[in-house]
């Protein structure tokens, strides 16, 4: 039995310790805002966040997160930072089909708050390891550019 802390709850686990995260918060705990995308961190639809930083859930097994504060994208209508950037990405009509936009949401509130005014090459950069197949990636930098204006109470 493996007792996690996800978005501020304890939930007890009765897995394998090598089982990957994602598969915990899809099959075990019914929790499906994260995406299964390639299954080898290359796409970044699994992110989630341990201890505020940005992980691939779909590569940590659980054995690592006892003791760490996990956050999903369940969780970010009650975080200030992902509020404000989910309120952006619906502004800004981000979402094509929306299967990434998870993963690309944690991964900006991530970015975002480790710093707070980044430049477009830095939100290329953090946003690089998140793949998008409709091709937003010119509104999500966007979202990301007014979101930290609006945290920075520009507007």
């Amino acid at each position: 039995m493996t007792t996690l802390d996800i978005n501020g709850q304890r939930k007890s686990v009765d897995t394998v310790q090598e089982t990957p995260l994602l598969w915990v918060l899809r099959d075990e705990l019914g929790m499906c805002g994260t995406k299964f995308g390639c299954g080898m961190a290359l796409c970044g639809a699994c992110t989630v966040h341990m201890d505020g930083q940005p992980i691939r859930s779909c590569i940590t097994p659980i054995s690592a997160l006892e003791g760490k504060k996990i956050s999903t994208i369940e969780s970010m209508e009650s975080d200030r930072v992902g509020k404000v950037v989910q309120a952006a990405w619906v502004e800004l009509g981000v979402a094509q089909c929306g299967y990434c936009q998870g993963g690309q949401i944690m991964t900006a509130v991530g970015l975002l708050k480790t710093n707070g005014k980044p430049t477009d090459k830095q939100i290329d950069e953090a946003m690089s390891g998140n793949i998008c197949r409709c091709g937003t990636y010119p509104r999500i930098r966007a979202a990301i550019k007014l979101a930290a204006q609006r945290l920075q109470g520009a507007k």
